[in-house]
């Protein structure tokens, strides 16, 4: 094992630490809408309640990305964590009415946590392992959401509010003890040169537009996240209305494959700063193609489902992790933070787009329709790469 790789005993702690905190999303996305059921709140309060943390999430990416860069990644992550224990024991003492500003707290802390968890990685590892260093993070941030519901839902069965409260001070206390001495570089990435060369931030947002890789790598971020937001969340009504295949054997099917694909493939990630436009493509075609049997699945049965959802879950377990460590090395160091960001933002637009546009699309005219235009966004994506490689000389790898 290379002792600086990202396998390395200093990543592995940086994963575990990834690990505890996300434990405690999927376990509140079952608590919180249960105990909002049991005191009587409508499904439209519960699901604002619970989009109030995707939202403060999205908003605050582009300004964590430049307070990181400011303070450094380990400042950051140590005074995240006191507020994200603080905030998981709010939830146990707190009545409903303090939900709503706790998922917003909580959106603000993943926020910061996820810039500088990455960031972090990404400043200590070489171009060449930045791709598995960043799968590895997404694998352990995506663990939780393989093990919590079933957890949340013996927790409550178990022991109601009283074992939700010790599971919540349990992650807590873990998270925060080991996260103030995580392996992370502690002072500002902004010496005194490149203070003096750095941009403030709405001029490095002003780089949005004319930076043209950054524009066809959030373009096609969007794209997929749109789809991949449609897919989890209309899967389960989709199967109940067409009567084929089963969501929860979907779901687990595509779990899987992420799961089993970013640690498996992480070095086949491309991480050379090059573009590769031929392996992005492949990938989105993946995802256009597993959306197309999807959306045939209604007349061709739950082989096509599930087909799909191995092609969906490779194609979105490899897009994340090739986009962002392209971009953490073509883009220029000043604004690197804030971009990267704004590109994180892009992607958690994507999922909530897709809850609201394509929702409103399957109203009016049905899932599997809807899947099919979320195929037809991918294919225009992978257009959109195929003519913006060729303008920027990137070359065809």
């Amino acid at each position: 094992m290379n002792k600086s790789g990202p396998l390395s005993l200093p990543f592995i702690k940086l994963y575990v630490i990834t690990f505890l905190f996300f434990s405690a999303n999927p376990i509140l996305n079952i608590i919180v809408p249960l105990r909002g059921n049991a005191q009587g709140l409508s499904n439209t309060d519960i699901g604002v309640m619970m989009g109030a943390y995707m939202i403060t999430s999205m908003l605050f990416r582009p300004w964590a990305g430049s307070i990181v860069y400011r303070f450094g990644p380990l400042s950051v992550l140590r005074a995240l964590l006191i507020i994200n224990g603080l905030i998981l024991i709010l939830y146990t003492i707190t009545g409903l009415e303090w939900y709503f500003a706790l998922r917003a707290m909580q959106g603000v802390t993943t926020a910061f946590f996820s810039l500088a968890l990455q960031l972090g990685i990404v400043d200590k590892l070489a171009h060449h392992d930045r791709s598995q260093g960043i799968s590895l993070y997404l694998l352990a941030g995506m663990l939780p959401t393989v093990i919590g519901p079933m957890l949340a839902l013996t927790l409550w069965d178990w022991g109601g509010m009283n074992a939700f409260t010790a599971a919540m001070i349990v992650i807590a206390l873990a998270t925060g003890i080991l996260g103030f001495a995580a392996p992370l570089p502690s002072g500002s990435q902004a010496t005194a040169d490149k203070q003096e060369q750095a941009s403030s931030m709405t001029s490095q947002l002003r780089q949005l537009w004319t930076h043209r890789a950054f524009l066809v790598c959030s373009t096609a971020m969007l794209m997929a996240s749109v789809s991949f937001g449609a897919v989890t969340t209309f899967i389960s009504l989709y199967t109940k209305q067409s009567g084929v295949g089963h969501a929860g054997i979907y779901l687990m099917l595509q779990a899987g494959v992420m799961v089993v694909c970013r640690f498996t493939l992480r070095k086949k990630v491309p991480s050379d700063g090059q573009w590769h436009p031929r392996f992005l493509i492949s990938l989105l075609l993946s995802m256009a193609v597993g959306l197309k049997l999807l959306a045939l699945a209604k007349y061709g049965g739950a082989s096509l489902m599930y087909a799909g959802s191995i092609l969906i879950g490779l194609g979105m377990a490899l897009l994340y992790p090739h986009l962002v460590t392209y971009l953490t090395i073509v883009l220029p160091i000043s604004a690197r933070n804030t971009l990267i960001g704004v590109f994180i933002a892009v992607s958690d637009l994507g999922s909530v787009l897709g809850n609201i546009v394509m929702g409103t699309i399957a109203d009016h005219l049905s899932y599997s329709t809807m899947y099919g235009i979320c195929a037809g966004l991918l294919m225009g994506t992978v257009v959109i790469v195929l003519i913006c490689g060729r303008r920027l000389g990137m070359g065809s790898r």
